[in-house]
Parts: structure tokens; C-alpha cells; sequence
């Protein structure tokens, strides 16, 4: 499991959307699972 794939995990676990969920910094928005993150289904069974 990558860290991208983790943050997108908790996010998830806590009502948020990952792919949606940015910040803006030095005139670029940010995702902090940046492009490759995804939400690990198998932790959640």
C-alpha cells in the first residue's frame, strides 16, 4: 500500500472525497493523494 492509497483510505472512512478534496498553494491547487491515490476496499470489510 502506498501512502496516497492510505490518506485516501481515511478520507473516506471520513465522509470525504479524495479526488475533490484540494488546497491551493502557489497558485496551483493540490490534492493530498496528488494523482495516483486510491481508496483500499479490502481494509474496510
Amino acid at each position: 500500500m502506498h501512502v496516497h492509497d492510505f490518506h485516501a483510505t481515511i478520507l473516506h472512512l471520513m465522509g470525504f472525497d479524495h479526488e475533490r478534496l484540494t488546497y491551493r498553494h502557489a497558485g496551483r491547487d493540490y490534492r493530498l493523494t496528488d494523482v495516483e491515490g486510491k481508496v483500499v476496499r479490502e481494509l474496510l470489510s
